[in-house]
């Protein structure tokens, strides 16, 4: 019954966090948000940067919106990744749960997948939003410090732990 509960708990965690951080995120001022952003994603795509795999977003704009947490930032592509807020007209645009978007990254779920359950929508350019998601789908971590991969891997994992419903017990009705 303990375990039951734990589960439960984890659970109620996962699927209410995203609620209960929306306010405080729209606190966090633009700048701080898109020095970190910025920081993760130039490391997090530093080989495919170097290797001018990203020049496909040369003078395109990709709107990420974070649904729950009531985020949304655009995305080009210079000689570095550029973050900025919404403030114009994307080509593409890609909409999800920030737990959706934490499987996906930490490899628990599948873009495709989510794409087809309308849990990530992909609006705009077609082709763009092909090559992002291919993007996405070959994401290397060997770039992250091993801290960061770690902390990516695990944290992922209680996510798609949490996300499952939990089996609970039902008293049967005499």
């Amino acid at each position: 019954m303990l375990a039951l509960f734990k589960k439960e708990i984890h659970h109620q965690l996962v699927i209410n966090a995203p609620r209960a951080l929306s306010f405080p995120s729209r606190l966090i001022p633009f700048y701080v948000q898109q020095k970190g952003l910025s920081l993760i994603l130039n490391q997090l795509f530093s080989e495919e940067i170097k290797e001018g795999e990203l020049a496909f977003l040369k003078g395109k704009w990709l709107t990420i919106s974070i649904d729950d947490l009531s985020v949304r930032w655009q995305v080009s592509f210079t000689d570095q990744l550029i973050i900025k807020p919404v403030d114009g007209v994307s080509d593409v645009s890609f909409t999800a749960n920030v737990n959706d978007l934490i499987l996906i990254a930490g490899r628990k779920e599948d873009p495709d997948t989510l794409f087809f359950q309308r849990r990530l929508n992909i609006e705009g350019d077609t082709e763009l939003g092909l090559e992002v998601k291919n993007l996405l789908d070959n994401i290397d971590f060997d770039n992250l410090s091993p801290f960061m991969q770690r902390l990516m891997a695990q944290f992922s994992e209680f996510v798609q732990q949490g996300v499952k419903s939990p089996n609970r017990f039902i008293p049967a009705v005499e």
